[in-house]
This record gives structure tokens, sequence and C-alpha cells, in this order.
């Protein structure tokens, strides 16, 4: 449903979201802002600080950014020289979507626009930056920060299949090299007992130093596209902040969740029986990612991918919500290793660390024609 906005100064409960000019909080979090500055963020369940005393949260700053040689792909460490903060709010108001709420903030940097809606969830807990930019500059590099009071060396990063570890400081030449690393889905700080995640649904550009946390939202190059970067832009990101280290939280699942949300889609009435709870194919432990489901290239059996993601060897049930005539190991063009046992519409699988496996399932007959096909 379209959004319904408030006015400042009032403070408005919605459904269990509280929601005002200088507050936002759900049963997760107790967020405090001020000038649409974020100045708290107090993690409610695990009884956390998460931002540095006297810090401010999602600060947006602008760099200037004339790399030494490859304008569009290189990002040069001097960048950091010159800087300014996007802190000019021109406008401010209340959002509900139903199940989220939050502060919608529009600011003005030079001859761009930038509008963002702060949001937190009445069942989730995540706090969303749904960004849109109107921007019209060059070379300049645009970041959202995040001082976190976190203490660690390491940064967990998401690739493909995987994660990488950084150093968050630049002690040497080598780590000195290593100031903005590329990533996927998010990129983590954690203490043996607590970490933070900072997600992102299309920005690939992180740099951690210390505990503070920066994403790359544009960079505005003018080599060999002088309007590089120019024009409208629509992004998410998003704030976790969860117990115990990256690999035992759920960082992995709300990444996908925040990439590939759940839709909804209508369709007329069936003469079937839904079940209360159903999943197509299943994995029994966490660090077990079922990565992709699809058709087979060459037959009617389609293809499970998975990956092992906390680097742990791992005995895994892979459970399937229907009828399997046959589940076969295979390399990932697809051919036939080997075939696995099956037992009650399941089969068990053994990881290495980081192991990626792919199976071809196939059914029995006269079940999910409409899907396969």
């Amino acid at each position: 449903r379209p959004p319904r906005s408030t006015l400042f100064p009032y403070t408005t409960l919605f459904r269990s979201l509280t929601v005002g000019e200088n507050k936002l909080e759900n049963q997760f979090f107790m967020i405090g802002l001020t000038n649409g500055n974020i100045t708290r963020i107090y993690d409610k369940l695990n009884c956390r600080e998460i931002i540095k005393n006297g810090e401010y949260a999602n600060e947006l700053l602008a760099f200037e950014d004339y790399p030494k040689d490859w304008d569009a792909w290189e990002i040069s460490n001097y960048y950091e020289e010159k800087m300014w903060r996007v802190d000019n709010v021109i406008e401010q108001s209340l959002v509900d979507y139903g199940e989220k709420a939050g502060i919608k903030i529009k600011r003005k940097f030079l001859n761009s626009t930038i509008i963002q809606e702060i949001c937190i969830f009445k069942n989730m807990p995540r706090i969303d930056f749904d960004t849109v930019i109107e921007w019209n500059e060059s070379h300049i590099l645009l970041k959202a920060a995040f001082p976190i009071d976190v203490h660690a060396d390491k940064a967990t990063y998401d690739i493909q299949f995987g994660n990488v570890e950084r150093p968050t400081h630049r002690n040497t030449s080598w780590e000195e090299a290593k100031f903005e690393v590329c990533a996927h889905k998010f990129a983590d700080v954690s203490e043996d007992d607590y970490g933070v995640s900072l997600m992102n649904d299309c920005k690939y550009g992180y740099d951690i130093h210390g505990s503070t946390m920066r994403l790359t939202l544009l960079k505005s190059a003018t080599y060999p596209n002088p309007e590089a970067d120019k024009g409208m832009h629509r992004l998410v990101y998003s704030l976790y902040p969860h117990r115990g280290r990256c690999s035992e939280s759920d960082a992995i699942k709300q990444a996908y969740l925040l990439n590939n949300p759940m839709k909804a889609i209508r369709v007329d009435k069936n003469n079937g029986i839904l079940p209360d709870k159903y999943s197509f194919v299943h994995a029994d432990c966490a660090n077990i990612v079922i990565e992709t489901v699809k058709k087979a290239e060459d037959s009617r059996k389609f293809i499970i991918r998975m990956y092992e993601y906390g680097n742990k060897r791992t005995k895994a049930k892979i459970s399937f919500g229907f009828d399997v005539n046959d589940v076969s190991l295979c390399d990932m063009m697809e051919n036939k290793i080997e075939s696995l046992v099956i037992d009650n519409n399941s089969t068990i699988c053994k990881f290495k660390p980081f192991e990626i496996i792919t199976l071809a399932v196939e059914k029995k007959e006269g079940l999910l024609d409409e899907i396969l096909l």
C-alpha cells in the first residue's frame, strides 16, 4: 500500500513500531536521531550499544576522487585527503508500510539530491536504508559510514560461494594496499560473542578501518563515459547486529532476504490442499547454503547447487518436498559422478570447508511437471 506520511514533531505508534523525529524503536532496537543523523543504536536483545559514543551512524561522506590511472575502475588511497559531510537536511517526514516504518530524510549536496528512508521492522532484527539518489556530480566518491563499537582485527567479506577475511588495520604496506575490498552481499566485523553486518543489494565496495565500516555508493568517473553514475539510483543497504561471530549468525540468511525478498503472487483458487509448512528443498545445517535450484540443461531433472559457508566439515541431510526417484552427485557441468542413497525423500551430503556440491534430482513421474517445464 502507499506510504502514510506524518509531519513532525509528532510521534506515532505503528503497530509496536515507535517512530518520531528523534526516535525509532521496536522490539529489537532503540535508535536516537538528531537533525537526521543517527546518534545511537541500542540492541535491546543483546544489551549492546552499537555506535561509538559521540559518533554518527549512516554518515554520508563525499570525497574528491581523481585516480592515478583508471578513472572508472581505480580508487587511489589518497582520496581521503579531501572530504565533505553530506549533512544538509532539507526535509523530514514519517513513513508507514505496515510491517515496517521509519523516517524519510531528504538531503541536498551540490547539484544532487539524496532521499533516504531509515526503516525498522515489526518482526525482523535489521535496519534498512532505502535510498534514492539523483546524482549530478563528477569525480566525487560517495560513502556511507558506520563507526561501530566492535573490536576486531579482521573483517569478513561475502563473496560468491563463501567469504574472505581482510585486516581492519594498516600496519604493513600489504595491509595498507587493501584499503578498499570488493564483496557481494555484506561485510561483517565481529568479536567472539557479538558482531555487526553491513549488507547491500547492489553496491560491492567496502572499506573497514578500525571498527568504522564504510560502503561505497557512487564513484562518478568521467572516463571512458563522461556521464558515468549521473542520473537516478535506487539502492538499499542494511545494518544487521547479531549475537556470536559471523559464521554463527544469520548474516548470510538476512543478506539473501535483502537481495531476494519473498514476493507474493495472487493466483486463482485451486482444488489442492496447502500444508502449513513446506520446503521445496531443505538442508538441516545452517552453514549449508542452497544457492541455486534450476532445470537441468539436458534432461527433465533439476539441479541443486549448494555450498558450505562456515569453514566447517559438515554432514548435511538434504530433504525434498516431493517424491524422489534418483539423486546424483554431479560436477559443475552437470555430468553425473555417482548416485546417492535416498531415504524417505532425503539424502546425505558430506561437505568440506567452503565446498560446492551440485546434485541432479529426478522426481517420480506425474509430479511438478509445470515447474520443471
